[in-house]
């Protein structure tokens, strides 16, 4: 799944590390996330995109990945 984990993390100037701390995690989760390899729980994508002032939709473009997903069904047909 898309998301702009990375693009906010570099815009508030903080490193892998440091987003890490801040929502309680691992960095090998937000290494993880940032590389769309792992999707998080609704409480980790909420303290991230309270962190960085978005909505949890926002964070996870999640209107570009329902398209995408439609997009995936529709070929399938």
């Amino acid at each position: 799944m898309q998301n702009r984990v990375r693009e906010l993390r570099t815009a508030a100037g903080l490193t892998q590390q440091q987003l890490a701390e801040q929502v309680r995690v691992s960095s090998r989760t937000i290494i993880s996330l940032e590389k769309g390899q792992y999707n998080p729980s609704l409480l980790l994508a909420y303290r991230i995109a309270v962190l960085f002032g978005v909505t949890v939709e926002e964070l996870y473009c999640l209107e570009e990945n329902l398209r995408l997903e439609e997009e995936k069904y529709e070929n399938l047909s």
